[in-house]
């Protein structure tokens, strides 16, 4: 029987037994009497038995044999699931870079205006227009690069 209400329940949490410890009052712990053989019911027995009599953990024992893992007794994982998760994550990183070099290969030259004598071009009729007096390329004690962005 130990061993069906060990499978039964699972270890709680460090945070819930220290919880469970303190809300014990002495006096109830003290009166509990220990757990022996003859207090615990076996759980085909126990099957048979009127169900209103049995104790809470004999009905979440003999709930457990009858129908297995279910709810939170179910594991989250199943074995091999690492390795399905690191290949299809593997193959989909394979498909998005394929996918990429594929655009990029077949992806129309840049055009003209992104070359750094097109944008010192655009300097200079900036500053033969006198754009942005104040601040910016025109005014006199600008130190930027500019329209140029290439190194």
């Amino acid at each position: 029987m130990q061993a069906a209400l060990r499978l039964a329940r699972q270890r709680a949490p460090l945070r819930a037994v220290r919880r469970l410890a303190t809300t014990a009052s002495p006096s109830s712990v003290a009166s509990s009497a220990p757990l022996t053989a003859s207090r615990i019911t076996p759980i085909p027995l126990a099957n048979k038995k009127d169900w209103k009599s049995l104790t809470l953990d004999e009905k979440k024992a003999a709930y457990y044999v009858a129908f297995g893992p279910h709810g939170p007794r179910t594991s989250i994982s199943q074995p091999g699931d690492t390795a399905k998760i690191f290949f299809w994550t593997l193959a989909l990183v394979a498909i998005g870079g394929s996918l990429f070099a594929t655009a990029r290969y077949f992806a129309p030259p840049p055009p003209k205006t992104i070359s750094k004598e097109w944008e010192e071009a655009t300097n200079a009729r900036a500053l033969e227009m006198k754009l942005n007096p104040i601040t910016g390329i025109s005014s006199e004690d600008y130190k930027g690069k500019g329209y140029v962005t290439h190194q």
